[in-house]
């Protein structure tokens, strides 16, 4: 071994340590921004979500370039854990009808401690695209389980309980400042008008034309 040898110092540990602060550094900036996104919603000024976790701008902005991405980071690490105990306890349900309403409470009182949440899906449906597919395709389980058992009003649709789900979002927040609880009451009366209870046919969706025209 020369002394040159000798004299270089091990670079590999450096590296690692480095590597181990920046994740822990982007976990922090993720950890506190969940927080300061649930509290204050979607508009939220980035330096105080560099505030709470304890890292400057600079880091910041190295880790998640704009707000954006950071928002999605946080909403997609949110919906998956939701979706996640949504199907816990819907496996754990045995009754299909219960498995839906509780579906729809979960997933509204979710929604209603958490602003950005809320502006999001009221705003593009979810997190994400593929949040969204997951989102539809486990309402559809649920429609499917109800239907089986002959608890769900004829001629309900998957895409009819994703724009309900969409629906009760904007009550949320129209009346989450005002009214907190008015999205339980509207919930209610949503649930027994699905309830195979109701045999009144449904009207037909229509045509967006249609639409134009009666309006």
């Amino acid at each position: 071994m020369t002394s040159a040898d000798q004299s270089t110092p091990p670079r590999p540990p450096a590296r690692r340590a480095r590597r181990a602060d920046a994740e822990r550094n982007r976990a922090a900036i993720i950890e506190a921004a969940a927080v300061v996104f649930a509290e204050q919603g979607c508009a939220v000024d980035v330096r105080e979500i560099a505030r709470r976790s304890g890292v400057g701008m600079g880091t910041l902005y190295r880790h998640f370039p704009t707000k954006d991405e950071l928002l999605a980071t946080v909403l997609e690490r949110e919906f998956t854990a939701w979706l996640t105990a949504a199907h816990q306890a819907a496996a754990a349900t045995e009754d299909p009808w219960e498995a839906l309403t509780g579906f729809f409470e979960q997933a509204l009182a979710h929604q209603a401690g958490n602003r950005a949440l809320v502006e999001s899906h009221t705003a593009t449906g979810a997190a994400s695209r593929v949040c969204a597919r997951h989102r539809e395709a486990f309402i559809d389980e649920l429609r499917t389980r109800c239907v089986d058992a002959g608890l769900l009003r004829e001629g309900v649709t998957t895409a009819d309980l994703v724009l309900l789900s969409a629906s009760l979002s904007q009550v949320i927040q129209a009346t989450g400042d005002s009214h907190p609880g008015q999205w339980r009451r509207l919930l209610r009366i949503s649930l027994d008008g699905l309830s195979s209870r109701n045999t009144e046919p449904l009207p037909e969706p229509g045509s967006r034309a249609e639409s134009s025209a009666n309006g």
